[in-house]
């Protein structure tokens, strides 16, 4: 299943397996969760063995803080130090919840994380109870999701098809999550295009930022951009997303690739800045628009009074049914003034720019 629309249509397939006991709109919470833990588990797989005996080796021992020494072992980011698997988990029938528990315990607390952000727990008592916990875990054991297997790239392509399909289902528009590739791709080349002289240097380390980050797609496509033009070249990346299940995606995609997590962050962009006072080199989004800002109106408007052009907001405040103007705001405010300066790329229809009569509204 090299092919990531393969790939996904297995494990959209096994949605059908909750037919009667779940709302299709629910679907998303099972699916999406046990997807990231393949995808892990599949990542870590080779190292596996190699990080146990290790948890033993420094069993007994003074050792502090063991995490940085596993995932040395791991090579990666992460580990997991749970004696369980999918492998495992399929061959013991009788006790797959309580062994799935201690499986995601296993994990690194950065990995963890991700997991608890699709409130996944709670789920694994309603899947046992309907006898469907083995029947689900069965199915993705047998799906290989190895890098050699599925690149990063096609992991996150298998991701957004997955989340268009649930938001299908959802009724929801599938463009409030992802951005077809073909458009990111055209906002990487304009956005570097200029800058290639800059970017194929030995050793040249930029910074990216996405507020509206998704799954991380605008980000991964930067990042093979400039690793195809510069393999000594690093692109650190940082973003935020604030739907709980495409920020766990967003954050495992990049212990994956072995970016620095924690440069992801969770929450509403506008109230909740999780990367305040930062300055990036690029900047690229495709933040939702046409979408109501009316419940942080009081924290923005506090802002934009208090501040001014202190703050993200003194150019003026868009109208409540459509915060496109405020993305832009808060992404200018992020640009650097000095040496090379920021280049930005953003997606938009027209009403940030020329909405309202002259001297109102965003044209003003």
């Amino acid at each position: 299943m090299n092919n990531f629309k393969e790939t996904a249509n297995f494990i959209w397939d096994i949605a059908n397996l909750l037919r009667g006991d779940y709302k299709q709109s629910d679907y998303g919470k099972i699916i999406l969760p046990f997807t990231v833990l393949k995808r892990l588990d599949s990542v870590l797989a080779p190292t596996k063995e190699k990080v146990l005996n290790k948890v033993e080796k420094v069993k007994g021992t003074k050792v502090q803080n063991i995490d940085p020494i596993l995932n040395k072992v791991a090579g990666h980011n992460f580990h997991n130090r749970s004696k369980y698997d999918f492998d495992k988990l399929i061959a013991d029938p009788n006790n797959v919840a309580t062994n799935l528990r201690n499986y995601i315990n296993g994990f690194s607390e950065n990995a963890r994380e991700i997991i608890e952000y699709f409130d996944f727990d709670k789920q694994i008592d309603r899947l046992e109870k309907s006898n469907l916990l083995y029947l689900i875990i069965k199915r993705f054991q047998e799906i290989d999701l190895h890098p050699s297997k599925v690149s990063n790239l096609q992991a996150g392509y298998m991701f957004e098809e997955l989340i268009r399909k649930f938001a299908e289902l959802y009724n929801e528009t599938a463009g409030e999550h992802f951005t077809p590739r073909e458009v990111i791709r055209l906002m990487v080349n304009i956005l570097f295009i200029a800058d290639k002289e800059i970017l194929t240097k030995s050793g040249i380390v930029k910074t990216i930022y996405d507020p509206a980050g998704g799954t991380g797609g605008m980000l991964s496509v930067s990042d093979e951009y400039v690793r195809e033009l510069n393999q000594d070249a690093r692109m650190e990346l940082f973003g935020q997303e604030i739907n709980p299940e495409s920020y766990g995606i967003f954050k495992a995609d990049m212990l994956i690739k072995g970016q620095n997590a924690s440069n992801v962050k969770f929450g509403n962009s506008f109230t909740e800045d999780g990367l305040e006072g930062e300055k990036f080199d690029y900047m690229l989004s495709n933040p939702p628009f046409g979408v109501s800002w009316k419940k942080v109106q009081k924290e923005i408007k506090k802002e934009h009074e208090n501040l001014g052009f202190t703050g993200r907001f003194g150019a003026g405040l868009p109208r409540v049914s459509d915060g496109s103007l405020l993305f832009l705001q808060h992404m200018m405010s992020k640009m650097k003034d000095k040496g090379q300066g920021t280049r930005l790329g953003i997606v938009f229809n027209g009403s940030p720019l020329f909405t309202g009569s002259a001297g109102s509204g965003e044209s003003e």
